[in-house]
């Protein structure tokens, strides 16, 4: 009995030791799972639970920075994120995704 309870605790240990193998937002774009859109928001290019669960946590993290800076500086959200969209788009690498005014997903050159 012994003996499985410290194979047990010595098996958890060594999967809490492991580092988490989360998606970066530059990797995700760089693999071309998800690409800036005009909105302000990244989404996800091809329908993948990881790509949406980080879409999910950077769209969230972004929508806090831009209720701040709207309250900052008297504006309303929307307009923040979408003058962060143009920028974020504008300032895509190339190889990287970003969804144009049609609505179509485009490779930057």
């Amino acid at each position: 009995m012994r003996r499985i309870t410290l194979s047990f605790v010595s098996g958890v240990l060594l999967l809490l030791s492991v580092p988490s193998q989360a998606m970066t937002l530059d990797e995700a774009r760089n693999r071309g799972l998800v690409g800036e859109t005009l909105s302000g928001y990244v989404a996800a290019v091809v329908q993948d639970s990881e790509a949406q669960a980080l879409v999910k946590k950077i769209n969230a993290a972004r929508l806090e920075s831009y209720e701040q800076l709207a309250r900052n500086n008297h504006l309303k959200v929307d307009d923040v994120a979408r003058l962060a969209g143009q920028k974020l788009v504008e300032r895509a690498q190339p190889g990287e995704y970003v969804r144009g005014i049609n609505g179509q997903w485009l490779r930057k050159d």
